[in-house]
């Protein structure tokens, strides 16, 4: 049976989600919210549902939502996620939010705490390992053909360079050193974790190409981040907002390397390569071709489909909330993680590590 959702927040990625829930059979949009009325009329009338100017009213006129869809933006895009995702929550909704979780970190924990607290599924929009790369390469660590993680690599970053280099124009982003950071390694940090688990040290280096320094652009858009999982596992992220053009694997590639092989996500939706660890291969020079799993898909945008859906499926299945997929506490990690990245920065470089995450207590009704 489809679930009956209301999607705060009618600009592009709002719009973004309307259109995959128009193809979810799990879905049924009832109503459109958006501060800015134009947005929330064009956005009903291309769907043929109410729309609304303030959450508050939604809430009180459509009873029958189970979903919240928060999609809206703001400074760092986070810091209006707080607000209607607590809103939605007090009433009683499920809450899917945007990444970030928040922009700033003490609403982060209380948005998780109060969903706990409300006995409500809060899910975030962490689309980056929905893909069928991300899939086939944890069934070769499900499998045992990783075996025990050593290390990965991670590089995630935005097409650019001197010559597409365009300064910060919006109060989102401009003078705010922060934006890159905060906007962005959500998505990094919660692919290397939904791989290699809880990160527990972080250690930050950042700068910024000089024809950022020369525009007066404060952002710290270079961001080289060593990280220790709470395996032992080693690992390194390096993220850019364009300054420099894209490499090897395109706008992200990944790389989990084990004591029983090594994989390689290409592109985020691509491909996934795999090494198979075996004896008569040289420890240096020539080695056997990988298996490689091509996904036939070049089109990011399809993660917004799965990711959107799985929460779906999540909630009609009735998984217990500590089980569900991109959870509120696993977008809650990674902001520890970007705020940890950034108290290492600040401090030239030291050792942190993050605040780990509230103990779950479950539900004792189904428990």
């Amino acid at each position: 049976m489809a679930l009956n959702i209301g999607i705060v927040g009618m600009n592009g990625i709002g719009m973004r989600h309307a259109e995959c829930y128009s193809k979810d059979p799990l879905a049924k949009v009832l109503a459109v919210c958006d501060v800015v009325k134009e947005r929330a009329d064009k956005a009903a009338e291309k769907y043929g549902v109410k729309a609304y100017y303030s959450l508050r009213q939604m809430l009180e006129s459509e009873p029958d939502l189970q979903i919240v869809d928060v999609t809206t933006g703001g400074i760092e895009n986070g810091s209006w996620h707080f607000e209607p995702a607590m809103q939605a929550i007090d009433a009683g909704k499920h809450v899917l939010v945007e990444k970030p979780l928040s922009s700033d970190i003490r609403e982060g924990r209380e948005l998780v705490r109060f969903a706990e607290q409300k006995k409500v599924y809060l899910g975030c929009n962490l689309n980056h390992y929905f893909t069928a790369p991300a899939e086939r390469a944890k069934q070769y660590m499900d499998s045992g053909d990783v075996g025990e993680v050593v290390y990965c690599l991670a590089k995630m970053g935005f097409n650019g360079g001197e010559e597409l280099y365009s300064a910060p124009k919006t109060m989102k982003d401009k003078d705010r050193p922060y934006f890159h950071m905060k906007a962005f390694l959500t998505h990094p940090f919660s692919v290397m974790r939904y791989f290699c688990g809880d990160i527990t040290h972080i250690q930050t280096f950042s700068n910024q190409a000089g024809f950022r320094k020369s525009a007066g652009d404060v952002t710290v858009s270079i961001n080289s981040i060593h990280v220790k999982f709470a395996s032992g596992a080693a690992g390194y992220l390096l993220s850019q907002r364009g300054d420099a053009t894209y490499g090897l694997g395109g706008w992200w590639s990944m790389e989990v390397g084990g004591t029983r092989g090594t994989f390689t996500i290409e592109n985020c939706v691509e491909k996934v390569s795999y090494w198979r660890a075996q004896k008569g291969v040289p420890a240096i020079g020539s080695h056997p071709a990988p298996e490689v799993t091509e996904s036939g898909v070049t089109e990011f945008n399809t993660t917004f489909n799965n990711r959107l859906h799985a929460f779906l499926e999540d909630i009609a299945n009735g998984v217990p909330r500590e089980h569900i997929r991109a959870s509120g506490r696993d977008a809650l990690a990674v902001l520890e993680y970007t705020f940890a990245a950034m108290e290492s920065y600040e401090q030239g470089g030291a050792v942190v590590r993050p605040q780990p995450l509230p103990p779950f207590h479950g539900d004792p009704l189904v428990m």
